[in-house]
């Protein structure tokens, strides 16, 4: 008989390592989260359990509701008592606003900005205000008068009066350059305590731009009449009016 191999012995295989399954722990920005959102929701509640006893006491004191309406209702009253009076004691200001050339002299040129404005307001444009400043494209005061048309003037002071520097051309092409472009104007105006060089008039003629020279201002800020009467050629305003 053949010899016959034992049958070989198979080796046990291997056992793998069963791994333990570790809990994970949050992390600090789902920790922070959690934390946040308790603290949100606790508020929330102590919110509404604030909110629930302040009207349950409320309601069970009803007379304090009506005594807190009326007090409301005599406070806003005086309130707007005050608010137009006082308005009324600036319309008066306003129009016995008076200016000498000695004092326009003296101010600073922001100043005068503000002082064209007021002197604006008390003939009668309860919209004007002062834009002079950075990034002011050659505008320091916009208004708009009674009659509706729009104003951009530009405002050089002179410290020195007419004994200063004239106001040259180039003041005048940079206002006109954005003045009825950027702001709308239908009356474009420049304005000093000083004075302008002979060339001025005839180029603010041809860009159908305004003066307003010291002996204007003078008349002026007297308080003697609006702007728009000692100007010549003003044009009509848009409504037709």
């Amino acid at each position: 008989m053949p010899n016959r191999r034992p049958p070989s012995r198979r080796r046990p295989a291997a056992r793998r390592p069963v791994r333990r399954r570790t809990r994970t722990r949050p992390s600090r920005r789902q920790q922070r989260r959690d934390t946040q959102m308790f603290l949100l929701a606790a508020g929330t509640a102590a919110g509404l359990a604030l909110l629930w006893a302040v009207v349950s006491w409320l309601l069970a004191n009803w007379w304090i509701l009506i005594v807190l309406c009326a007090a409301a209702t005599v406070g806003g009253a005086v309130w707007v008592h005050r608010f137009q009076q006082q308005r009324a004691w600036d319309r008066v200001r306003q129009q016995a606003l008076r200016y000498g050339l000695p004092e326009l002299d003296a101010l600073h040129h922001r100043d005068f900005e503000y002082a064209i404005r007021d002197l604006m307001r008390r003939d009668g444009c309860t919209d004007a205000r002062q834009i002079g400043g950075a990034g002011d494209n050659g505008a320091d005061v916009l208004a708009t008068d009674p009659l509706g048309r729009t104003w951009v003037i530009q405002c050089k002071h002179r410290r020195d009066g007419d004994r200063g520097s004239a106001v040259g051309t180039p003041d005048l092409q940079r206002v006109n350059g954005t003045a009825r472009q950027l702001y709308g104007a239908d009356v474009v105006l420049v304005v000093t305590n000083g004075r302008f060089s002979t060339r001025c008039a005839p180029l603010a003629a041809q860009l159908h731009m305004h003066l307003a020279d010291r002996r204007v201002l003078a008349t002026w800020a007297s308080g003697g009449r609006p702007l728009w009467e000692l100007l010549p050629k003003i044009p009509a305003p848009r409504n037709g009016r």
